[in-house]
């Protein structure tokens, strides 16, 4: 099977740019979710490969990085050193392994792949009056610009639940990926599946952002196991589903993905 650096490169090399949706917490500390507070147009981020082991990463208009700019080298020998880089083919990011007050985020980065486009969806939480608070929440919708596929903008429906009805019954695949660092993570073949809003929509603080994204989340994170969903519709026939699994300790244990199709189309 493909290993984790072939299906990195597979998924992420391309020049890819978008507008960025940020959204926090207001003036009260309230989580506003409809509203960005920051807009970043265009994020960009060039990710190149000149031969199967090396690349270089660049980006700008980043979020987080100082003066809006990195870029630096990446391979496979030193690829997902910690652990917390994650692949599935056309689905990949990385995840804190791990909740730990001495490191005051807990944060995943998910990426959505579709032909040559790519949603991703940031979550981080802040260790904050000793629990953990969901504070930042980020959508980039990205399009490759070596592609000369011209995809329409996503609409953004009213609610999670006006996404996701629509798609019950959808048939699709369940895969599961173990943390490891390196390249040798394998991913697992869980089975067929069928979709129900109801086995995404677990948590209170459930929302749609833009390109197609969509997540259901604790808000504030509880002390016993809990779970992550994620998930894109990326084109009319296309759902994906990203769920990540923390156990009663507070540690990473699986990312599972399922990948659902509209029977009465073909996948993109």
């Amino acid at each position: 099977m493909t290993d984790q650096w072939t299906l990195n490169r597979l998924n992420f090399a391309g020049d890819w740019q978008g507008r960025g949706a940020w959204f926090g917490r207001d003036a009260a500390g309230r989580l506003d979710l409809a509203s960005p507070n920051r807009v970043i147009d265009p994020t960009r981020y060039r990710i190149s490969f000149p031969d199967d082991d090396n690349g270089r990463w660049d980006g700008s208009g980043l979020m987080f990085a100082k003066g809006g700019h990195a870029s630096y080298a990446i391979s496979r020998a030193s690829y997902n050193a910690g652990g917390g880089c994650w692949q599935f083919q056309g689905a990949g990011g990385q995840s804190s392994l791990s909740l730990d007050p001495q490191r005051p985020r807990f944060g995943h980065e998910i990426n959505l792949f579709s032909g040559r486009s790519r949603s991703m969806l940031v979550l981080l939480w802040q260790w904050t009056d000793s629990h953990w608070c969901l504070h930042t929440v980020g959508a980039v919708a990205f399009r490759c610009r070596q592609s000369m596929e011209m995809e329409q903008v996503r609409p953004v429906p009213d609610s999670a639940a006006a996404l996701l009805e629509p798609l019950r019954g959808w048939r699709g695949t369940a895969e599961q990926l173990r943390p490891q660092q390196g390249t040798d993570g394998r991913v697992r073949l869980l089975g067929s599946t069928t979709f129900a809003p109801e086995q995404l929509l677990r948590s209170s603080c459930s929302a749609v952002m833009p390109d197609g994204l969509v997540f259901s989340v604790p808000e504030e994170l509880p002390g016993g196991a809990f779970q992550l969903e994620i998930g894109g519709l990326l084109s009319a026939e296309l759902f994906q589903q990203i769920s990540i699994q923390v156990d009663a300790d507070g540690r990473l244990i699986t990312w599972e993905r399922r990948r659902f199709q509209n029977s009465l189309g073909r996948s993109s």
